[in-house]
């Protein structure tokens, strides 16, 4: 299924006006630090599985400076906004949760990791990327994969 711009249906609409109102604040703190300090890139890994307490699991798997939002319970999709990350540290976080995941009995695992190195995009624009990144790896079916993207 071929994907022209951001074209979301109701349901995803929904999803992606539950992830501007949770996290606009939070990175528009993080813009503030990428701004005003040196080195203060940031990831934002987005995250659903079924037949798991995800948000326990994340809840014990991330740093005390990373940031954990519930966005949709019925889809058990979570948010981590990991503060001082890159590329590197993102992936294998978000490849760490995975394994726990299925080796707790988790399956259809969909994760998308957005890093974000710059603050010339609109925080809403940064959520509305990650949003659709994740709703086209769902579409594409990308079950158990990581999948990545930058914004420089």
């Amino acid at each position: 299924m071929a994907r022209e711009g951001l074209h979301f249906n109701e349901k995803q609409i929904k999803t992606a006006s539950k992830m501007i109102d949770k996290l606009r604040t939070s990175i528009d703190i993080l813009y503030y630090f990428l701004e005003h300090k040196k080195d203060q890139t940031f990831v934002i890994v987005l995250i659903s599985a079924k037949e798991i307490d995800l948000y326990d699991l994340l809840k014990n798997e991330k740093r005390e400076t990373d940031m954990l939002f519930k966005i949709n319970k019925e889809e058990n999709l979570h948010a981590v906004l990991c503060q001082k990350t890159k590329v590197e540290g993102g992936y294998r976080f978000a490849e760490r949760v995975l394994r726990k995941i299925l080796l707790s009995g988790g399956h259809s695992i969909y994760t998308v990791a957005l890093e974000v190195r710059t603050t010339k995009y609109a925080i809403k624009e940064v959520i509305l990327r990650l949003t659709d990144a994740y709703f086209q790896a769902r579409s594409e079916n990308k079950e158990g994969e990581i999948v990545f993207r930058s914004l420089y």
